[in-house]
């Protein structure tokens, strides 16, 4: 419950910062499906179900939320290349319409970030760098969850003996 909670928490986090001004960009949208998954997890946990697969699935959606924001803390960094998607790389500006060229001309406020640039950071680290920090952290809290579970079921295993 304790690594759903953390996950509800860098959720909400990144919610404050959009509200903030600090726009998501693709990557950082894709951190966060893996947490509403851990949160998902953590509330199953409230109820009388096979719990193991239930840990298990809240530890790999900490653990891909994490690898996600390593691989976009090296696409901010320079170290590999990210999607062309959302990048300053391979942008194909024959294909952009006008919005989307001069988003001042458009109605609606523009938003557009790219996956490549760092918009806010703390300690040298990126918004992206804490996620991958912090999410490592929380998938080990749920597999300290999952050796609590095995060893109170290998417990009660060698108490039935």
């Amino acid at each position: 419950m304790t690594a759903a909670a953390g996950s509800a928490a860098l959720l909400f986090g990144a919610f404050v910062f959009q509200a903030l001004g600090y726009a998501p960009c693709a990557m950082c949208i894709w951190q966060r499906y893996p947490h509403a998954i851990a949160i998902g997890m953590g509330a199953l946990l409230l109820f009388t179900l096979p719990i193991l697969p239930i840990l298990i699935i809240g530890t790999l959606s900490a653990l891909s939320t994490s690898a996600l924001g390593v691989f976009h803390t090296g696409v901010e960094r320079g170290w590999w290349e990210g999607p062309t998607s959302c990048t300053g790389s391979g942008l194909d500006v024959s294909q952009m319409s006008v919005s989307e060229l001069l988003p001042s001309a458009s109605s609606s406020a523009s938003t557009l970030v790219l996956c490549d640039e760092v918009v806010w950071e703390f300690l040298t680290l990126s918004m992206a760098s804490w996620n991958a920090i912090l999410s490592g952290v929380l998938a080990c809290l749920w597999l300290v969850a999952i050796a609590r579970h095995q060893k109170i079921r290998w417990r009660g295993v060698a108490d039935v003996s």
